[in-house]
């Protein structure tokens, strides 16, 4: 089986081709940050034209890559949601085109279950297990039962982690995206020298809130002053540890609910582009062994929005028996998992 995936959610372009037997022969993607750089964030208007100007060439290249044609294709994957509207919509119909034209079945991806599944294409995962989904727009823990079978354990009150990231990354004067700029600079940071709130930690549930840290490092920022190049170390490196316990003490209090639901299971995925952050990979591996559980992540180039991941949730669609889209479907700018 050969399918053909599409994201156009956010600021990437991506196209790819895979097979059932866990090959990817394509997975293209054109990133649009030099475009978003001097806004510091994601123009939703800029992002749908760039997706426009790349889908066609970037189609054309992942089947010349694999090898194929749409004849050889057994289906189109498409993200159909969460994310921006303009995006989706690109993407959304490129896809019906090229289903309704080479008479190929359809399937509508919710961007989150492609973020879910990855790690099933890249490792033998069996269900139930349980997952940290992190990344600039999302932070949920939930329980991946099945194939579009989810329950939602916990979830971010406020920013997700990523977005956190970005705005302390902003305040920082750093590059657009936060995340790496962050990881970057509290290398060589002392991430004991301020001391930020942790948010919601030792509360029970495992429900996230990171605003409180944001506001702390802007009031932060605004009493030191003058930065220096060390002020801004030792605050990106006080930041990322105060994310890392936090993260550490809501999946310790989500490891004990999922043990509740599914006795016996100990797997644990984490996904999104937040997955990663090697500080917070060390601080969930180190609880992961105290918890006794198997911890897997996605290739670092999978943690990122890909169209692998959806032409993946397409094959596991398939597989699972679930039928194909009609070329009636529309797009969702909102999109629940669970």
């Amino acid at each position: 089986m050969k399918i053909l995936g599409i994201e156009t959610s956010c600021d990437e372009t991506a196209v790819a081709v895979v097979t059932d037997e866990k090959k990817i022969l394509a997975n293209l993607i054109f990133s649009q940050i030099a475009e978003h750089r001097d806004y510091g964030g994601v123009v939703p208007e800029i992002a749908a034209r760039a997706h426009m100007q790349k889908i066609t060439p970037l189609v054309k290249a992942a089947l010349e890559e694999s090898g194929s044609g749409f004849s050889d294709l057994d289906g189109i994957a498409v993200t159909a949601g969460p994310g921006l509207i303009g995006g989706l919509i690109v993407g959304v119909m490129v896809a019906k085109a090229i289903a309704a034209a080479a008479k190929k079945p359809l399937y509508a991806i919710n961007h989150l279950e492609g973020h879910a599944l990855t790690a099933r294409l890249t490792g033998e995962i069996d269900f139930p297990f349980l997952l940290l989904l992190v990344s600039g727009g999302h932070c949920q823990v939930l329980a991946v039962e099945n194939v579009g079978k989810y329950k939602l354990l916990g979830s971010t009150q406020d920013d997700a982690l990523g977005e956190a990231f970005d705005k302390t990354a902003k305040m920082l004067g750093l590059d657009y995206p936060g995340g790496p700029a962050i990881e970057k600079l509290a290398e060589s940071g002392d991430k004991n020298r301020f001391r930020l709130p942790r948010a919601m930690k030792g509360r029970e549930g495992c429900d996230f809130s990171f605003s409180g840290v944001k506001t702390a490092i802007s009031h932060l920022i605004r009493d030191l002053g003058t930065l220096t190049g060390q002020d801004k170390q030792d605050i990106a490196a006080s930041f990322q540890q105060c994310a890392a316990e936090i993260v550490h003490d809501r999946m310790k209090n989500a490891m004990e609910i999922f043990c509740e639901i599914h006795p016996g299971s100990n797997r644990l995925v984490v996904s999104g582009g937040v997955a990663a952050n090697k500080y917070l990979k060390s601080c969930l591996q180190g609880l992961a062994t105290e918890e006794n559980f198997k911890l897997f992540y996605p290739p670092i180039p999978l943690c990122t929005d890909n169209a692998a991941m959806i032409a993946w949730a397409g094959i596991e669609k398939i597989m699972a028996g679930h039928p194909p889209d009609g070329l009636d479907f529309t797009p969702r700018a909102r999109w629940p998992l669970y």
